[in-house]
């Protein structure tokens, strides 16, 4: 802060004296600049619409407005040294209720993650993602080399970027989960027989891919997200397409809304947009009817994160499988229940048990029984592992299966 005084003496000499101190920034000030519309934290009422959503706030020390609250005060202590921070799923809940539109769960929320880190207080189960992440390029740890091994058997072959060297189409950002996870590894292998069914031309990065970021991001380790933007920009930057297509509503958000801040630009759709623009061509190749009841869950990510309104075309795709029925629960679209998997809870299971006692996929999995639904589409490679887990530790094996939208197109379009 600049201080400037002028003042005159009894004698006829003008003193004037200038003082280049400068106070520190806060962490209120950090927030407010940390991104876009962060001014907005000025406009807190105190409603607690935020708190009130929020799955985990039954279990929050220091939900948003509580933490708004102290920032204010400059009573900071206790909320820092809280780890119930790491409830936060970054499902968004909180930010798309605001009725003055803060962005809570990018600026606030995050940046008390990151505080979190600073201090080392993070959930062990994450620190383990965030530093194979580090290590590997990708949060389960797994080589570089074998990021395409899930393609090996198809045939035709996925192409590869760096092998096939022409332009294509699509290039198809697969992600960690899609590409190493056994179970995710089914549906990536469905949606390539889509694909190869709709004749597009599209190829994968394989090694040269690392992961999205957005777990990154929102977990509040930001510079590690910057080093992973920079890594797949310049793989972007190789290669000739016209559009990045992915099946990982977590990859489609961070790519579309926060990689251009970075100066990283591609034209991004998730999966179930793009395949809902060729119906008319799907349609025809659907010929086995799949008999049963569907309930489908909203990804936070593609719905109410940043916005995203993602709801209509993973319907269409639902209700143009022959046979189906499509069942909604009672939380849904913009009001969806978070799988827990978002912004690193992936990889805090055991935390948010040992805190919370309660899943949000165990919730997510009742409401399903309760809607008559026999089958829970999801389109997220998280969501297939995470509510499995679910149905078998709710006691529904009998009644319910999971799958995604990828995998029940391709069921149909088997004779």
């Amino acid at each position: 802060m600049l201080i400037s005084a002028t003042w005159r003496s009894t004698a006829p000499v003008e003193v004037t004296v200038t003082s280049t101190m400068t106070s520190e920034p806060t962490l209120y000030d950090e927030i407010l600049e940390a991104t876009p519309h962060g001014e907005r934290l000025n406009l807190c009422l105190q409603c607690g619409m935020c708190s009130g959503i929020c799955p985990y706030g039954f279990a929050m020390e220091f939900p948003p407005r509580s933490l708004i609250a102290a920032l204010r005060a400059e009573e900071l202590t206790s909320a820092l040294d809280s780890d119930l921070i790491w409830l936060c799923v970054s499902c968004f809940a909180c930010t798309s209720v605001c009725p003055v539109q803060i962005p809570l769960t990018t600026s606030l929320l995050t940046t008390f993650k990151a505080e979190s880190m600073l201090r080392g207080k993070v959930p062990s189960e994450l620190q383990a993602a965030l530093e194979n992440t580090r290590r590997y390029g990708n949060t389960l740890g797994e080589s570089p080399r074998r990021r395409p091994e899930w393609a090996s058997h198809l045939s035709p072959p996925v192409p590869l970027m760096a092998e096939a060297k022409e332009p294509v189409d699509v290039l198809w950002f697969v992600g960690d989960y899609a590409s190493y996870h056994p179970r995710s590894q089914v549906v990536s292998r469905a949606m390539a027989r889509l694909l190869r069914a709709l004749d597009v031309n599209f190829g994968i990065l394989g090694p040269e891919e690392n992961s999205d970021g957005d777990a990154q991001l929102l977990s509040g380790e930001k510079g590690l997200y910057e080093m992973l933007v920079l890594k797949n920009g310049k793989a972007f930057a190789k290669y000739q397409f016209k559009q990045v297509v992915t099946t990982d509503p977590h990859a489609f958000n961070v790519i579309k809304n926060e990689y251009p801040r970075a100066g990283v630009t591609v034209p991004i759709q998730h999966y179930t947009q793009f395949l809902a623009e060729r119906l008319d061509q799907l349609k025809p190749l659907l010929h086995r009817e799949l008999n049963a009841r569907v309930a489908y869950h909203d990804p936070c990510a593609l719905g109410r994160a940043n916005s995203n309104n993602i709801y209509d075309e993973p319907r269409q795709l639902l209700q143009a499988i022959p046979g189906l029925e499509l069942v909604e629960m009672a939380h849904n679209r913009a009001n969806t229940i978070c799988c827990g998997g978002g912004g690193g809870g992936n990889w805090l299971d055991g935390f948010v048990w040992e805190q919370a006692h309660a899943r949000t996929s165990e919730w997510r999995v009742e409401e399903a029984v309760r809607a008559g639904a026999e089958i829970l589409a999801v389109a997220c490679p998280y969501e297939t592992p995470r509510f499995e887990d679910a149905v078998k530790s709710t006691g529904h094996q009998e009644e319910l299966i999971v799958k995604d939208i990828a995998e029940l197109l391709s069921e149909a379009m088997r004779d």
